[in-house]
C-alpha cells in the first residue's frame, strides 16, 4: 500500500465528496465535518485503516453546545468530531453494531477507480436531508 494511493484517495474525496458536504452546510476540513441543525450537530469523519488501503465514514450527533468527555474536557461545537462521541454509525450499516462499508482503494490504479470509490461514498450520504444522521439514532 503506497502513500501515493492514499494521497490519490484523499484528493479524489476532496474533489467529489467534500464540495457536496459544503453545499449542504457542513463545515470543517478533511477528514472531519460538522453541520449545526436546530436540535444537534451532525458529525461526519473519514477514518482510514492504519494499515492502509481502505476507509470507513463515521456518522454521529452531539448537542449544540458541544460535548464533555468522560474525564471532564469540554470539546467546543466547532471542534467536535465523530471520534469524540461514543455512539456512532458507520456509513452503510443498518445498526451501530454493524461494521459498515470499508471502502477499499488498495487495487485502485486509475483516476476513474478512485472516482468510482468517492462516488460510491457520495451516493450513500443523504446530505440533503438535514435530519438523516439524527434519524439513524432513533
Amino acid at each position: 500500500m503506497s502513500s501515493e494511493q492514499r494521497k490519490n484517495m484523499d484528493l479524489t474525496i476532496e474533489d467529489i465528496v467534500i464540495p457536496v458536504l459544503k453545499e449542504q452546510g457542513f463545515k470543517g476540513s478533511f477528514p472531519h465535518f460538522r453541520r449545526k441543525n436546530e436540535d444537534n450537530i451532525d458529525l461526519i469523519t473519514f477514518q482510514f485503516n492504519r494499515w492502509g488501503g481502505s476507509f470507513v465514514v463515521e456518522l454521529a450527533i452531539c448537542p449544540l453546545e458541544g460535548i464533555t468527555m468522560d474525564w471532564g474536557e469540554g470539546i467546543k461545537p466547532n471542534k467536535v468530531t465523530a471520534h469524540h462521541v461514543n455512539q456512532r454509525f458507520r456509513l452503510g450499516a443498518m445498526s451501530e453494531e454493524e461494521d459498515g462499508i470499508w471502502f477499499n482503494y488498495e487495487v485502485a490504479k486509475t483516476k476513474q477507480d478512485y472516482e468510482q470509490i468517492a462516488t460510491n461514498v457520495l451516493n450513500l450520504l443523504n446530505t440533503s436531508d438535514p435530519k438523516w444522521i439524527s434519524n439513524l439514532f432513533k
